[in-house]
């Protein structure tokens, strides 16, 4: 089967295209390691050591060398997930009920995959993946019971992924790919117009000489009155680079043992914030005699910065015999520096917006094994266990509600010719049900329930060789 050089630009560009798409958390925090149907079925248990097909080149690029000739394959995902929330105690600036309903904040949503493997000569390879290694949705209704918090919140990155691969020795091949990441992110959320105009209020009496401000229709009866809110969305993106290095080794001819670390990229989003203010509040920040204080709740630039983390995989995978195959793997991902998501306004008179984080550093234990039935088919079978990298109820928002999770995974492969064959993958994620009790600097209020969540994810991949 041959690949013309334009075919092969077109499925690079409609891969480009399909990135785009926002996806959603499905490893810890909000990596997502949705990044091949044919590990899918394994839950990507011995992800650095198959090296099966083109998938390779995201998992350990040092696998393409157990790759002949030309190698593509184009993956999709449909991701769905549920994340159902149950107010329980939640209050207000004022310390009374946070008025609101509860709500599901997960969506639907597609992660595709693109990848490509070329052999050069002289045992190199030369391969390029286009993957989402990041991503976060979750939408809520305006009038849910955490508006103040998040309404919307979206992070998207497409990663462009050039690799190189060469034999070092019979038994031990080297890979190394230099990564090209582009991020957007949309935040939104809820401004409680009363709450906003008390804190106002206190804030000008407190000056000398004494400030007032006309807060009409905003006093502590309408604390928290959804039908008075205004609201806030922050958006930006980034390109910025990083790069991975893998080894794989055999140990004999039936098992081999693989590493591949991806190091962090640092981002640095730019972009704008768009308030919509209701016509009350706006009245009464006109009404206020102190010039910069007109302007805290208008349009600006903004700017914030993210380091997204480094990983580091281990992964073993042996024939048991010519039918049975089993593989293994543990991830470790460095969250640790997420520490805080700080966001600077252009404004200089917008304070800035910081909501602490501190994650930890998190593990991720997968084991799968496959059965080839024949020839043509092969079954596959997995678990995994991802833990959470948020420390507690306290540190947890309903942007990124996570918690730990156990994966279970089936797949089967299917061998149409010499040249072509298919996966599916299916995993169902089990999700601890997740408190939180997050307190919000800006709104005063206390967010304070349960999620009960868990996550369905179909993958289907073709592989073609040329």
């Amino acid at each position: 089967m041959k690949v013309s050089a334009s075919k092969l630009s077109a499925a690079i560009a409609v891969a480009l295209i399909s990135a785009g798409i926002t996806s959603n958390v499905q490893a810890a925090g909000f990596a997502l390691i949705e990044n091949s149907a044919s590990g899918m079925g394994n839950a990507f248990a011995g992800g650095s050591a198959i090296a099966e097909d083109a998938s390779t080149v995201w998992f350990n690029p040092a696998g393409m060398t157990r790759l002949s000739g030309s190698h593509m394959a184009i993956a999709g995902h449909i991701v769905s997930p549920s994340a159902e929330f149950t107010n329980n105690g939640s209050v207000d600036a004022t310390t009374g009920p946070l008025s609101g309903s509860n709500d599901d904040g997960g969506e639907t949503a597609f992660v595709p995959n693109f990848y490509y493997v070329t052999e050069l000569g002289n045992e190199s390879y030369f391969g390029i993946g286009v993957t989402v290694p990041f991503g976060l949705s979750t939408e809520y209704d305006d009038a849910w019971v955490g508006r103040y918090t998040a309404t919307k919140s979206e992070v998207t990155t497409i990663n462009i992924n050039p690799s190189f691969a060469t034999k070092a020795t019979d038994k031990l091949s080297i890979g190394f790919g230099f990564n090209i990441q582009y991020i957007d992110a949309t935040l939104a959320n809820h401004i409680d117009s009363a709450a906003t105009c008390s804190g106002l209020a206190t804030r000008l009496a407190a000056m000398t000489p004494a400030q007032t401000i006309t807060c009409t229709g905003l006093g502590g009866a309408n604390i928290d009155d959804p039908l008075l809110d205004s609201s806030q969305s922050l958006s930006g993106d980034d390109i910025s680079y990083g790069w991975n290095l893998g080894l794989l080794y055999n140990l004999d001819s039936e098992s081999r043992i693989g590493l591949a670390y991806r190091s962090t990229i640092q981002h640095k989003l730019e972009g704008n914030v768009n308030f919509t203010v209701n016509s009350l509040l706006a009245t009464a920040i006109s009404t206020i005699s102190v010039p910069q204080l007109t302007t805290l709740l208008s349009n600006t630039s903004v700017e914030a910065s993210i380091d997204l983390p480094e990983s580091l995989s281990v992964s073993y995978f042996r024939d048991i015999d010519s039918a049975l195959s089993i593989m293994a793997d543990i991830t470790w991902t460095k969250w640790r520096n997420f520490e805080d998501l700080t966001v600077i306004f252009g404004n200089p008179f917008q304070p800035a917006s910081v909501t602490p984080e501190d994650w930890e550093n998190n593990y991720r234990f997968s084991f799968g094994a496959s059965y080839k039935a024949d020839d043509k088919l092969t079954y596959r079978a997995g678990v995994a266990v991802d833990q959470t990298p948020i420390k507690s109820a306290e540190a947890r928002t309903p942007r990124i509600p996570g918690n730990d999770r156990t994966w279970l995974s089936l797949g089967v492969g299917y061998k149409i010719d010499t040249d072509m064959t298919i996966d599916i993958g299916y995993s169902h994620l089990f999700v601890d049900d997740t408190p939180i009790n997050n307190a919000d600097a800006s709104s005063l209020s206390t967010l304070t329930g349960t999620y009960e969540a868990d996550v369905d994810i179909l993958s289907a991949q073709a592989n073609f060789k040329f």
